[in-house]
């Protein structure tokens, strides 16, 4: 049952508009399975999952991968009546504070971000963000965790779209030497930086602590180009995730974000010095 141990639990007791999209998807996998004569556990096994999974996706409280509702699809006969439903399902991965956001950066030509607490999302490990949401208080519950660890990851497809977006990000040094999850995670965070900072389309930035000048002191932002032309700003703060679409306030992120890019060590010299910092111990 590998696909059942990949498979991310979602709780419908998050009660937002993705709950209403759980439950239709689970009815109608079920009317389809009764239709077909098959017991939970024998569609499970056709698909390769366990029956509880059958039954929670029935009763709408997990929501399904990709996978799941393309083989119940053809395991069912439902002519790509189930498969259809993914794009409405992969809404409802995210919570609702950051399906917005997800939306933008899945169109977005261009992307550039600052960071002064902890290692952007679309960066992140799986290591390091589980260590990051589970330093939350108050704490997120199991089946929470999973759903916002599954959305973060998915958001990370951005970095294999074509054509591939500019992606720019200047995190501060002190994020980067803060052991978040313990000093493991931390090495594994400090390689998928150069990793991704050695992609064409992809540039990482450190901010040194020992700047004297420094145009991000007013906090985390981030500014997305979209392909109509147009550009949104998005901050992020205790308990508010704000996205920004006034051009004037639009405008001033973005001659900050070129502030702190300036101050920012060069692409090259960043990844030179998180290979040191990967180095120490």
């Amino acid at each position: 049952m590998d696909a059942e141990k990949d498979e991310s639990r979602w709780d419908a007791s998050l009660e937002d508009d993705s709950t209403g999209v759980m439950r239709m998807v689970g009815r109608l996998i079920k009317s389809r399975r009764e239709l077909a004569g098959l017991t939970q556990a024998e569609l499970g096994a056709a698909i390769g999952y366990g029956e509880e999974m059958v039954s929670k996706v029935e009763r709408g409280v997990r929501v399904p991968k990709a996978e799941f509702l393309d083989n119940a699809d053809r395991v069912l006969k439902a002519g790509g009546f189930l498969a259809a439903m993914k794009p409405d399902v992969a809404e409802a991965r995210y919570p609702k504070k950051v399906r917005d956001l997800a939306k933008l950066e899945a169109d977005a030509v261009e992307l550039g971000a600052y960071g002064n607490t902890v290692v952007h999302g679309l960066l992140q490990t799986e290591e390091y963000a589980r260590a990051n949401y589970r330093e939350r208080r108050p704490t997120y519950g199991e089946d929470e965790l999973e759903r916002l660890m599954a959305g973060r990851m998915d958001r990370q497809r951005i970095f294999e779209r074509h054509p591939a977006p500019l992606l720019t990000f200047v995190q501060e040094e002190v994020v980067l030497r803060r052991p978040v999850g313990g000093k493991m995670v931390r090495q594994h965070q400090l390689e998928r930086l150069l990793d991704l900072g050695r992609l064409p389309h992809v540039q990482i930035q450190v901010m040194p602590t020992e700047s004297e000048e420094h145009a991000g002191l007013g906090g985390s932002l981030q500014v997305l180009k979209l392909i109509d032309g147009s550009a949104v700003g998005h901050n992020e703060v205790q308990l508010t995730s704000r996205l920004i679409s006034d051009p004037k306030e639009v405008q001033i992120l973005e001659m900050r974000y070129g502030m702190i890019r300036a101050q920012a060590l060069t692409p090259r010299d960043s990844l030179a010095f998180i290979e040191k910092l990967r180095g120490e111990r």
